[in-house]
């Protein structure tokens, strides 16, 4: 709260990542910070979905913008029929919850092109681009502008 009262950054230009093990210790104090964040109108995202426990009781209690499915099952999504089943369903059903689909560790063009075809939202993984210094984000982010492709997301 502080950090953004003296900076020119945006509480709805936050995205706030939480793994399902970090809300376990300590739920009720979890679902509290992150309702908190929610107020201040930081996005919070779900990372890792799919590799914890209760990923359907978190869906329903955490109050979520965005759901990013873990890599596990999205690196072979479009060779495999199983994990292409859960990408597809974990699509539909964050949609149809009102989130936001981010898929992790998108290494190769066939499987972005599984994850447009399915209507995930954005994309994450090497294939986009490796980790970046900030200094050059500003960069890939506008030579991806003039392209009709599916929004992508690095980390920085």
């Amino acid at each position: 709260g502080a950090a953004l009262q003296v900076s020119d950054t945006s509480a709805s230009d936050l995205i706030f990542e939480v793994t399902e093990s970090a809300t376990m210790a300590d739920p009720a104090a979890a679902l509290r910070a992150l309702e908190g964040y929610r107020r201040m109108g930081i996005m919070i995202s779900l990372d890792d979905y799919g590799t914890g426990q209760s990923t359907l009781t978190y869906l329903k209690t955490l109050p979520l913008g965005e759901l990013k499915i873990d890599r596990s099952f999205v690196e072979n999504a479009h060779e495999d029929s199983s994990d292409a089943l859960l990408v597809r369903s974990t699509v539909n059903l964050a949609h149809a919850l009102g989130l936001q689909v981010v898929a992790e560790g998108i290494e190769t063009v066939e499987c972005l092109d599984f994850l447009r075809e399915v209507g995930c939202d954005l994309a994450q993984g090497y294939f986009v681009s490796r980790p970046l210094p900030a200094s050059e984000l500003l960069t890939l982010c506008l030579s991806n502008s003039t392209s009709p492709r599916t929004p992508v997301r690095t980390a920085a």
